[in-house]
């Protein structure tokens, strides 16, 4: 049971921790605003992937995903809101003392994953690939359920961490700007590619 579960683990890091619209604006608002004012963020997104991970669980994201009308208004609605975060994310001036700025809320995060097709695909592949040997399926489905859960949340806290590091070590409020920029447009071009390539 351990080499299954380990499986589960490694496809989920693999799959959830590469550079996609969520670990990417993890990082941008860690580095926009340091790791502590990211974690409404984070929570967000993590209980938007926990809707997904239900979704794939039960079965519910595979008859989403096989409707190409669903998956196609799923991507669009997605990547206008990934592209709200991203000017949220741009126009973020708290570093630069605006105690005023809107900052990426659990609200964004939440609603970037639950619209976020990658999350649903990559829980149905999980899912899809993860023979838990277990008493029954639904302890199976449980413990696979688990591990993936657990594996998203360390992988995205390092996202988030990663943005705090770049946070902490640029003091500079010209070069602040310019990663937050660079990030945002990181973002969007992310977007772009999965709307227009993938």
């Amino acid at each position: 049971m351990f080499e299954a579960l380990l499986s589960v683990a490694i496809t989920t890091a693999v799959l959830l921790g590469s550079p996609g619209p969520a670990p990417l604006a993890l990082a941008a608002a860690g580095a926009s605003q340091g790791v502590k004012k990211g974690f409404p963020f984070l929570a967000g997104i993590l209980a938007g992937l926990l809707v997904a991970v239900i979704c794939a669980a039960t079965g519910v994201a595979g008859l989403l995903v096989s409707q190409p009308q669903v998956t196609l208004v799923l991507k669009w609605l997605a990547a206008a809101y990934l592209i709200y975060v991203a000017y949220k994310i741009a126009a973020n001036n708290s570093a630069l003392g605006n105690t005023g700025a809107r900052l990426p809320s659990f609200k964004d995060g939440f609603i970037l994953n639950l619209l976020n097709p990658k999350a649903y695909a990559a829980c149905i592949a999980i899912f899809a690939t993860a023979s838990v040997p277990a008493g029954s399926n639904l302890v199976a489905t449980l413990l696979a359920a688990s591990v993936c859960y657990v594996v998203a949340i360390v992988v995205d806290t390092m996202w988030l961490a990663l943005g705090g590091v770049i946070f902490k070590t640029l003091k500079d409020e010209t070069v602040l700007k310019r990663v937050r920029y660079g990030f945002s447009l990181m973002l969007v071009l992310l977007v772009l590619y999965g709307l227009f390539f993938a």
